[in-house]
């Protein structure tokens, strides 16, 4: 099973892995992020160019891609919005997210340390329970925020953004590094919608405080560093009234906005 975007990605060129041996090599939970939005054929460059040291993620019967759905978080202020463009040191994102073909899902904490590095705690949940915090996901989110010096509980929280995407994961297993290039990407909001422009993916690395060969990689041709969440995308786009920021001018130059009535949860293909 081959995805549109694993075709555009050129992904049958490289080595497959499986889950275990991509977790046992780099499954970082602590770790320092770097985004890139790159146009589709220079992605397929990078690919291409990494095929000697990275592997990627395959799930079996030939599929090298997920769909994902993540539902975001927040209180009545967007106070995790609010975090995150005003560059406070601390931020933090509470999300359910779930792996649609594979019926996983996870209740997931991502927080900001002092150093600035990612730390994303997560707790598996039935595939049912998408889309809202329980009482036993409720418990675990208001643990981790409470040790990470983060006064908000899950009682305060309520489902504000949904964001669907297909994503492929590449992989160093020798320096335990990764690659993830995320396509159709889509943000929904009270019946709005973001969208991507089809012709870019979002790049992110994951790895440590030092930029890895895929980062060095992406800066020779031409790629720069961007601060992008796609959760402070789409309430920055599609959430009236919130005040300018530089993620929406950064976004609002890839990103089209649509108004439609509600839609079911449909991944794209």
């Amino acid at each position: 099973m081959t995805s549109a975007l694993a075709s555009a990605l050129g992904l049958s060129g490289l080595r497959g892995a499986t889950l275990a041996e991509v977790d046992a090599a780099a499954a970082l939970q602590h770790r320092t992020d770097r985004k890139y939005l790159v146009p589709l054929d220079r992605a397929r460059d990078v690919v291409a160019r990494l095929a000697d040291s990275h592997r990627v993620l395959d799930l079996g019967g030939g599929r090298r891609t997920t769909s994902y759905l993540s539902t975001y978080f927040d209180t009545e202020e967007l106070g995790a919005w609010r975090a995150h463009v005003q560059q406070r040191r601390r931020r933090w994102k509470v999300r359910t997210r779930l792996y649609v073909e594979d019926a996983l899902c996870r209740v997931e904490v991502k927080t900001k340390d002092g150093r600035g590095a990612t730390v994303k705690h997560a707790l598996p949940v039935p595939a049912a329970a998408y889309g809202e915090l329980g009482t036993r996901a409720g418990e675990f989110v208001d643990a981790v925020l409470h040790g990470s010096g983060i006064p908000v509980t899950a009682e305060a929280l309520a489902p504000t953004t949904e964001v669907r995407y297909v994503r492929a994961a590449l992989a160093d297993l020798d320096h335990g590094t990764r690659v993830t290039l995320d396509g159709a990407l889509t943000c929904h909001r009270g019946g709005r919608t973001a969208v991507l422009d089809s012709g870019h993916v979002l790049v992110e690395t994951k790895g440590g405080t030092r930029p890895a060969p895929a980062d060095r990689l992406l800066l020779s041709l031409g790629a720069r560093p961007v601060s992008l969440s796609k959760y402070i995308v789409g309430q920055s786009l599609l959430t009236p009234g919130l005040p300018d920021n530089d993620v929406r001018r950064l976004a609002r130059a890839h990103f089209t906005t649509e108004t439609h009535p509600l839609r079911e949860r449909i991944p794209a293909a």
